[in-house]
């Protein structure tokens, strides 16, 4: 019986072992993958959820290169999104009017800096900023959503937009 035993204890420590040894060469492997890699998939995706919302809140001028639909007219307030911002989102202190207007504008603007890698850490801050705003007053049982923008945002604000952004270069031009 005591031999059975020992037989049972070194088949798991032997399974253990090799369990353990996948574990750190796929950590290993996985710990190649490059910043600049994880930034830019960032950058273009949280880019990409601002900047499609934006362009519901405008009509006149749309780019979407996914789906190749292009119309570049000037860009104006689509009309229902004033009402929009008086009779859902109700955000307190900003007039619905300014509010649609700063976020179509900042809902274009910083999916643009953002991408580009230039001010992304700012831009990150704002798109932030806007998040916790909606999260807050407009969108309160959307946290898994907006918990994980924000999580996207924070990365870019901590880590920076990699070197493939125009940060990077302004960066290693004035070192």
């Amino acid at each position: 019986m005591n031999t059975r035993t020992e037989k049972l204890s070194v088949t798991a420590t032997a399974d253990a072992g090799l369990i353990a040894g996948l574990i750190r060469r796929f950590i290993s492997v996985v710990q190649r993958i490059p910043n600049t890699l994880l930034a830019f998939v960032a950058r273009f995706s949280i880019a990409a959820v601002f900047w499609k919302s934006g362009e519901t809140k405008i009509q006149g001028f749309a780019v979407d290169i996914v789906n190749r639909e292009f119309t570049l007219g000037w860009p104006r307030l689509s009309d229902s999104v004033v009402d929009l911002f008086r009779d859902e989102y109700h955000l307190p202190l900003v007039p619905p009017e300014i509010a649609a207007t700063l976020a179509a504008t900042a809902e274009h603007l910083f999916p643009v800096l953002i991408l580009l890698g230039l001010a992304t850490r700012l831009s990150a801050l704002a798109l932030l900023g806007m998040t916790m705003t909606i999260q807050l007053f407009v969108y309160p049982d959307a946290y898994p959503t907006h918990g994980t923008w924000a999580a996207v945002l924070l990365y870019l604000m901590v880590h920076g937009p990699g070197k493939l952004s125009l940060d990077h270069w302004i960066a290693r031009r004035y070192q």
